[in-house]
């Protein structure tokens, strides 16, 4: 955990008022603040485009792929450090808590994603097309409404894990140098973690290190999702529970699964399932048991439910500071 900044808050008590001041102004701030996740993408889409070239042998292109995710780890661990040192200096923990604020995005994604509701609700498929684009790594204009819906319902349960449960678990366990590492590998991985020949040895560290430090965070998704199911009408703790154990290991990716099955079974939806790229169908595995024909009004729900799992993944940070401090 980072260290006890002399005259500051603690790191939990930081990260209590990041998670407050995210869900409270979340969407003002990241016009404001750099994305972490963002950077790293932009440095690893530069470094693909110089490094990764087609005539050199998979082995040289493994080994160049490492060197770049190494070289980002490195940064963003080492600027981990110089904050934290800084903050724990006096009023230095005031840039620590903007460092946070810089790696917490559940405001920001929520608010894309009640866009892809709007979208559909004003626009039709068209209009939801459009805006789930930047959300889904599926071929956003081959989906119908139904796909546009059940795309952004796993979007939702997507980003409760990666752009809030990660990061707050990440500076829970290794300050903010955890923090910063896991942003780093978030966006390496949306950069050279998707599947195809391009990126099938470049990519391969940038898959297997977030697979890694999202395996946890991923799993306490699922479960902050399934506890909050009883506060959503017609949601169900028992079908999240039971379609997250049964269809997890399912999914293409070995951890989202996790936090999808549980959107999935508590909102009693089949997510997932075959589509088109092009004229291509990509033949994927359903993810629940219950109706495929997802709608806006389903969207709203994920949404619910992402806010009712914060309020309990804020709740479990205030406990655990609790805690520490009558020890």
């Amino acid at each position: 955990m980072g260290g006890l900044p002399l005259g500051g808050p603690g790191p939990l008590l930081i990260l209590l008022l990041a998670l407050v001041i995210d869900a409270t102004f979340g969407d003002w701030l990241d016009r404001l603040l750099p994305d972490p996740a963002q950077l790293a993408k932009r440095f690893c889409n530069a470094a693909d485009a110089r490094l990764n070239r087609t005539e050199r042998s998979p082995t040289d292109r493994l080994l160049r792929g490492a060197l770049v995710v190494g070289a980002l780890v490195v940064i963003a661990g080492a600027t981990g450090l110089l904050i934290a040192w800084i903050g724990g200096h006096g009023r230095g923990w005031l840039l620590e808590l903007l460092a946070v604020l810089c790696g917490l995005r559940g405001r920001a994604a929520w608010t894309r994603i009640r866009a892809v509701r709007r979208a559909l609700d004003s626009g039709g498929a068209v209009a939801g097309q459009a805006a789930i684009q930047p959300l889904t790594r599926r071929h956003a204009y081959g989906l119908d409404e139904h796909g546009v819906a059940r795309a952004a319902v796993e979007a939702t349960a997507r980003a409760f894990a990666r752009k809030l449960v990660a990061p707050v678990f990440a500076y829970a366990l290794l300050g903010l140098p955890g923090l910063l590492v896991w942003t780093a590998v978030d966006g390496a991985d949306a950069a050279l973690g998707s599947p195809g020949v391009r990126h099938e040895r470049f990519g391969l560290t940038a898959a297997t290190l977030d697979d890694a430090l999202n395996a946890l965070p991923a799993r306490l998704a699922a479960l902050l999702l399934a506890l909050g199911a009883p506060f959503i009408g017609a949601a169900s703790l028992r079908g999240a529970v039971r379609t997250m154990a049964r269809d997890a290991r399912k999914h293409p990716s070995l951890n989202m699964g996790w936090p999808i099955g549980a959107m999935a079974g508590a909102l009693g939806l089949s997510l997932g399932g075959p589509h088109r790229d092009g004229g291509v169908v990509i033949t994927e595995a359903w993810i629940g048991d219950g109706r495929a024909r997802a709608t806006a009004s389903d969207i709203g729900r994920a949404l619910a439910l992402f806010a009712v799992g914060g309020l309990l993944l804020a709740g479990l940070v205030a406990l655990l500071m609790t805690g520490l401090a009558s020890l």
